[in-house]
């Protein structure tokens, strides 16, 4: 372990004059802290006479163990975690900044990028922001709000294995790692073979979702979820009731129901805490009304249970998308209103883009007014009424808000997100604080942030 990023300090040292910053010591109103460097170990032992009580570690930004580049202050009496802060903002991409220079549907592609793990949840909650403040939100047609489901529900699997994949690999459980990757490119082919791409797609946008399934994609997806079933029992075989396990995960990163109630706190590490509080059945949206499945709880308030939820929930999640499969009907994908709706049928050419044949023939050759209309719609924007609205989905990391602010132009005015990596981070400090600091790998994984999210 490096020691540039480490300070020693004596709480009975009093306050005197800073003098140089730079020198091998000064001190604070915290008592003396000592600069230490490369090759002066000894030097540094010598000056604080045996009264250092604590060491301030960095661990990340860059870090293996913090999902991505999270920064964690650690105070530690030994390997006792006395006090934990989390550092954010080395992420940072101004997405929602962005946004407000490019038209509604243009922010879908920005958006996508935030929680790069859940990019089908953060189109919707952004799509369903707009639709309700259009007013447009009854007539999304039936055939768009169940791919919605189903891609939303597929994407909620994905990004619960890379949580139990990252997780194991940094508690050492190479083996669900393996796992969790393999079962994760099953999803992802589903996703390039609807949207062209395996993450970051666009594919739902305001009034619908940008392309129908492929012919055959109905099928090809209730092909995969046999495999898909049979596969996630191997990490479940592999994890569930292993003590070795659950002796890294058992009692460790405990959050109560009262701590998670004044934090903020929602997702798995919420339910963890015996409350069934899910979006889906609390509040439903996209027709979740209609689905048949549970909501996974645990009481055990730690990492085990938290590990244990998602394990569950990617369950739940197949049966949602075998109800999806039953329930598709042919029809249109994209909203009736044309002042709305992007041509929705793509006819790929040998460039790999393209737009149906028989829209370029009307728009080109048949209807001025319609060129132009597409030319208007495509360059500058559909307007979106002057007023703000909040709308909140279950993504797998807990509640996913999105605020949207309309001046009454084609651009927004503000774009704000809750995004629940941000929030549940705020659980760092209550987990950690009186346990070792392997422990704090394993709380860390089991809230599953991503940075993406956390800083936009």
């Amino acid at each position: 372990m490096s020691t540039d990023n480490i300070k020693y300090s004596s709480a009975d040292t009093q306050p005197d004059d800073m003098g140089d910053a730079y020198a091998g010591s000064y001190a604070t109103t915290e008592g003396r802290v000592y600069n230490v460097g490369g090759g002066d170990w000894d030097t540094i032992a010598g000056a604080a006479d045996g009264t250092k009580d604590r060491i301030v570690v960095n661990m990340g930004p860059q870090h293996p163990s913090t999902h991505g580049v999270l920064r964690l202050i650690l105070e530690l009496d030994g390997e006792t975690v006395t006090e934990a802060r989390a550092g954010i903002g080395y992420l940072h991409t101004g997405i929602e900044k962005n946004m407000e220079f490019r038209s509604w549907v243009q922010g879908v592609t920005f958006v996508t990028r935030m929680d790069y793990l859940t990019p089908m949840f953060n189109e919707t909650a952004y799509c369903l922001g707009i639709e309700k403040a259009l007013d447009v939100t009854d007539q999304i047609p039936e055939r768009a709000t169940v791919i919605r489901v189903m891609m939303m529900e597929l994407n909620r699997i994905s990004s619960h294995l890379v949580a139990l994949a990252t997780g194991g690999m940094e508690l050492g459980a190479l083996t669900a790692m393996e796992f969790g990757f393999r079962e994760r490119e099953l999803v992802l082919d589903i996703f390039e073979m609807v949207s062209g791409l395996r993450m970051n797609s666009a594919y739902i946008r305001p009034g619908g979702v940008s392309q129908d399934l492929p012919e055959d994609g109905v099928q090809m997806i209730r092909d995969t979820l046999p495999l898909l079933r049979r596969r996630l029992k191997d990490t479940a075989d592999l994890l569930v009731g292993s003590s070795t396990w659950m002796g890294r995960t058992v009692g460790v990163g405990y959050l109560d129901l009262t701590g998670c109630m004044a934090l903020g706190i929602t997702g798995p590490v919420l339910r963890a805490t015996g409350l069934p509080h899910d979006l889906r059945k609390s509040q439903p949206y996209c027709g979740y009304e209609n689905y048949e499945f549970d909501v996974c709880t645990e009481t055990t308030s730690d990492v085990y249970g938290r590990f244990l939820i998602r394990i569950n929930e990617m369950e739940q999640s197949l049966r949602i998308v075998e109800q999806c499969l039953d329930r598709i009907k042919p029809g249109p994908v994209m909203i009736a209103d044309k002042k709305i709706a992007w041509p929705s049928k793509l006819s790929i050419g040998s460039d790999g883009q393209g737009n149906s044949p028989e829209h370029i023939k009307e728009i080109m050759s048949e209807s001025m007014e319609a060129l132009i209309h597409h030319f208007k719609l495509v360059t500058e924007g559909f307007r979106v009424p002057a007023g703000q609205v909040y709308t909140a989905i279950e993504s797998p990391k807990g509640e996913l808000g999105c605020h949207i602010v309309s001046s009454g132009g084609t651009r927004p005015y503000r774009v704000h997100f809750r995004d629940p990596s941000f929030t549940n981070l705020q659980s760092v400090a209550a987990m950690c604080e009186g346990s070792m600091i392997s422990d704090v790998i394993a709380a860390v994984a089991s809230i599953d942030p991503v940075m993406g999210g956390v800083d936009r």
